[in-house]
């Protein structure tokens, strides 16, 4: 492993965290140690969300070759999880993935190329033609995953998977998106994409690795209804103006000066 960079982060990655003590051991040690090799300083901010068991212990003992640290956030819901950690990023680029690491985290160094390349949002598709998917739930999850998909295309920017758990971000757009974000929810992806979509933001997706991870908090049965409101009142709110064009300038994507990033020979969409 690579020693790891200091000075101030370049990218930050925020992890949500509900009940996840058993399994946020050995994704923080996945994700650190992926970090550490990068050539850039990274950080990452797992974002406590009134977990009831040792999650918050977990963090605040972690010993890694990055930092990490610790938020609270006492409103349930993985979006308003995330929203409060991108809130408090102050990185060039950041993003965000799910405690399991079910998405390989071998594609960081190609999101970190095009993030520093100007892309402004960069994220995983389990849809991607080149990415390997190892197992997709059970069959009614999947199902109920490409008609969502379906349902939200157009807000997305015509991406095809808006729910995996790896997207990453120019740093001043994400966090002006993230202000904006009201969903709480597990759409809340939608509405965050959304948000940078109509302030100009283009969104490339890259293929990954993806392992379905057992202990996932979503249920298609018991969350569909609440996905559906969501849907309903993003359609009809703010965001939704992403589908008539731009409203307002375009937040920029950062450019930092850390040292040189690795090149990726080809992109993804967008």
């Amino acid at each position: 492993m690579a020693a790891p960079t200091s000075g101030p982060a370049v990218l930050e990655i925020v992890v949500p965290a509900y009940n996840e003590a058993e399994r946020l051991p050995a994704g923080l040690s996945r994700l650190c140690a992926e970090l550490a090799a990068l050539p850039v300083a990274a950080g990452v901010i797992v974002v406590d969300n009134a977990s009831t068991d040792g999650t918050a212990a977990i963090v605040r003992g972690w010993d890694g070759p990055v930092p990490v640290r610790l938020l609270s956030c006492e409103r349930r819901g993985k979006g308003a999880a995330v929203r409060t950690g991108m809130l408090a990023t102050r990185a060039p680029y950041v993003g965000f993935c799910d405690a399991d690491m079910a998405t390989e985290l071998s594609a960081l160094r190609r999101v970190l190329a095009l993030l520093s390349a100007g892309r402004p949002v960069v994220v995983g598709s389990r849809r991607h033609p080149d990415s390997v998917v190892d197992g997709y739930g059970r069959p009614l999850r999947r199902l109920g995953a490409i008609v969502f998909n379906r349902l939200v295309r157009d807000l997305a920017d015509g991406v095809t998977d808006t729910q995996c758990g790896f997207k990453f971000f120019a740093g001043p757009l994400a966090r002006a998106a993230a202000a904006d974000l009201r969903t709480t929810g597990f759409a809340f992806d939608v509405e965050l994409l959304a948000h940078c979509v109509r302030r100009g933001a283009s969104i490339t997706d890259v293929p990954v690795v993806w392992h379905d991870r057992p202990g996932s908090t979503f249920s298609v049965r018991r969350h569909s209804l609440e996905c559906l409101r969501d849907l309903l009142r993003i359609r009809t709110g703010p965001a939704a103006r992403a589908r008539a064009g731009r409203v307002g300038p375009p937040v920029p994507a950062a450019r930092a000066e850390p040292a040189p990033l690795p090149t990726v020979a080809g992109a993804g969409r967008g």
